[in-house]
């Protein structure tokens, strides 16, 4: 059973388990779990070491058998794409499952981050009379067209988002003003083949960067990855790889983590393995936001969508005083100490802003009577932490944030 934060007014220590399970309960959740193993066996879902840095081999998706000829009265080849298309929508729902109960998981076992359920309810007070409205490219640093190329585009530049800090000049602002610039000027730069060949000088060509970028060959990795299976199973085209998601956001992550291995945003606690798939998330949201919630950005389940747990938002969250980082981790990030990626600081910094989102979200819910979505709280987050660079944020080295 996953443990959770209780209320705060339980009389009992704040991480303490869930209520156990009814018996009808137990037997749906392993139907659940049984049609979900059964949907990552037959879609090949293969998740990468968090600390790798070798490049992996292309995925190769496994073929569907072919189908038998229809018996009368039973059309095999009609069932098909039903089943499959009912195991990939089981399979994306269970991926964003993922997400929140290892969050809540790594929330209820936390040695060095502690989620504040007051200070939470707090956050909640202030805000649900008028939740805060930020528009998705308020800084105008974005290219956008209305079109297949701005998903392209934004697609590229989720690839490449992470890891910014080890160079004090460099942003993400950089990055996205320097994409869209590199477009503006050649309509053909982000094409899949050309995605294949960039070198590291190349990309800092495009970005009109001077020197070498954090991570470069990480960087220059994924945007081979990028462009070859975008051009092996997508025609080339991240807007085909999102309308082959049939405006569902589960699936778009599902589909990005199950095909681009770079974007397989994971790690193990305490024995336990922790899903984030932040970058997957974020293209999903950028999507969303660039669209105004139509066509390419047009998601009937974009309630799935997590925050995206990165260094801006725990930062952003301790400032709140929801998250209490014990004194051991408080004095590395204020010091600007390196923590180790996969680390149990790092782990709970991640996950327990996750778990503090989504009960906040919740509490918003409640008292304002209005539907609330994560993606609208994460962006109010960081828009928060960057007009505020006093903030201490943790410094890892990371392809995935």
């Amino acid at each position: 059973e996953l443990p959770q934060i209780e209320d705060e007014d339980d009389e009992e220590d704040s991480r303490t388990a869930i209520p156990p399970k009814t018996v009808e309960e137990k037997r749906e959740t392993s139907k659940r779990f049984c049609l979900y193993t059964s949907c990552k066996l037959q879609w090949g879902l293969v998740v990468q070491s968090s600390n790798s840095t070798t490049n992996p081999p292309p995925y190769k998706p496994p073929l569907l058998q072919p189908a038998r000829a229809p018996t009368q009265g039973n059309s095999v080849s009609e069932q098909q794409p039903q089943r499959t298309m009912a195991m990939a929508a089981a399979l994306a729902g269970m991926a964003m499952d993922e997400v929140r109960a290892s969050a809540a998981w790594v929330a209820a076992r936390s040695s060095h981050v502690t989620v504040d359920s007051e200070a939470i309810e707090r956050v909640a007070d202030n805000m649900h009379d008028k939740i805060p409205k930020i528009e998705w490219d308020f800084e105008g640093i974005h290219y956008f067209d209305d079109g297949p190329l701005t998903v392209q585009y934004l697609f590229v530049l989720d690839a490449l988002n992470f890891c910014f800090w080890p160079d004090k000049d460099l942003n993400y602002d950089d990055l996205a003003s320097g994409l869209k610039a590199a477009l503006e000027n050649d309509k053909s730069v982000f094409d899949a083949d050309r995605l294949q060949k960039y070198t590291g000088p190349e990309l800092r060509k495009l970005l009109n960067w001077p020197r070498p970028l954090p991570l470069e060959d990480e960087r220059v990795r994924l945007l081979h990855e990028v462009g070859y299976e975008l051009e092996r199973s997508f025609g080339g085209k991240a807007s085909n790889l999102v309308k082959s998601c049939e405006k569902s956001a589960s699936m778009l992550v599902a589909t990005i983590t199950s095909h681009f291995p770079g974007f397989r945003d994971h790690s193990v606690y305490k024995g336990h393995q922790v899903f984030f798939y932040k970058r997957a998330q974020i293209f999903t949201a950028d999507l969303f936001g660039a669209f105004k919630g139509q066509g390419y950005g047009d998601f009937h389940d974009i309630t799935s969508i997590t925050i995206f747990a990165d260094y801006i938002v725990p930062a952003v969250l301790r400032e709140l005083g929801v998250l209490i980082y014990h004194s051991k981790l408080a004095t590395m990030i204020d010091s600007e100490s390196e923590i180790a990626a996969g680390s149990e600081e790092e782990v709970e910094l991640r996950a327990c802003s996750i778990y503090a989102v989504e009960k906040m979200r919740d509490l918003i819910r409640l008292k304002s009577g209005k539907q609330v979505l994560t993606v609208e709280l994460d962006l109010w987050l960081w828009a928060y932490g960057v007009q505020r660079p006093s903030l201490q944020h943790h410094r890892t080295l990371s392809i995935y944030y």
